[in-house]
């Protein structure tokens, strides 16, 4: 943006600079062909007369001023040419010089005037092709300019969305990642509470396994037992049943 200021500033002065030579030269070659080429002298434009100069004119008590002649254009201190417009305002109330002597004196000073127009006409011709070429830069690093700015806006648009999209996604990702941390918080302790059961359940199928055989063994003696033990006591109720029936024949004899 610097830069390009810059430029315009840059291409501002020279067309100013050139439109002021332009005019001087110009006014320089008018002023030239009202003695030299007096059909192509252009007459400057009548000065408007300011109010008090005016009434002097209508009361016939005066002339109106003659028009004062430029010395440069403001701003741009420019005044090449001011002695050309001096002295040419200064021969417009004086009649002009006898011709020479001789026509070929007269002949090679009209030439070297023309030599003086066409080197002015080359001048303006040159400062034409300056100031066309320079508009064409200008424009040119216009179009440039707006063609970045706009590449620029539209690339800082969708910067601007891309960098929305991915913070929304860095957000959701967020959420999820708080989700699964405590997802295996609680995975975590309920692991945790698993293997504390299995523990307990080792240590009592240990002792399960440990004493298998030793408790088998009793439980083999106890069933043994138990079947020895019936088996008396189903003998003694026979033997009971056999006292009972023979007491039971005594006394009915």
């Amino acid at each position: 943006t610097e830069q390009r200021k810059k430029e315009h500033e840059e291409f501002t002065d020279l067309m100013a600079s050139d439109s002021a030579a332009k005019e001087l030269l110009g006014f320089a070659k008018n002023r030239l062909n009202q003695f030299y080429n007096p059909k192509l002298y252009k007459p400057p434009a009548k000065r408007e007369l300011a109010a008090d100069d005016r009434i002097a004119v209508n009361l016939g008590g005066g002339t109106a001023p003659p028009t004062p002649a430029p010395a440069g254009i403001a701003g741009t201190g420019i005044t090449v040419l001011a002695e050309v417009s001096a002295h040419a305002h200064q021969s417009s109330n004086v009649a002009p010089p006898p011709p020479p002597e001789t026509f070929g004196a007269y002949a090679k000073k009209s030439q070297m005037n023309t030599g003086v127009i066409a080197m002015i006409d080359l001048l303006i011709k040159d400062l034409d092709k300056e100031m066309t070429e320079a508009e064409t830069d200008e424009k040119l690093a216009q179009a440039d300019y707006e063609t970045l700015m706009k590449d620029s806006a539209a690339k800082r648009l969708a910067d601007s969305k891309s960098l929305s999209e991915k913070e929304s996604a860095t957000a959701d990702l967020q959420a999820d990642l708080e989700s699964h941390k405590d997802a295996k918080s609680s995975a975590t302790n309920e692991l945790a509470a698993t293997l504390k059961y299995i523990s307990s359940l080792h240590a009592e199928c240990d002792w399960l396994v440990q004493y298998f055989d030793v408790r088998k063994e009793a439980r083999a003696s106890e069933i043994d037992a138990l079947g020895k033990a019936k088996a008396v006591l189903s003998g003694a109720d026979y033997a009971l049943l056999q006292m009972s029936s023979r007491g039971s024949l005594r006394g009915s004899v």
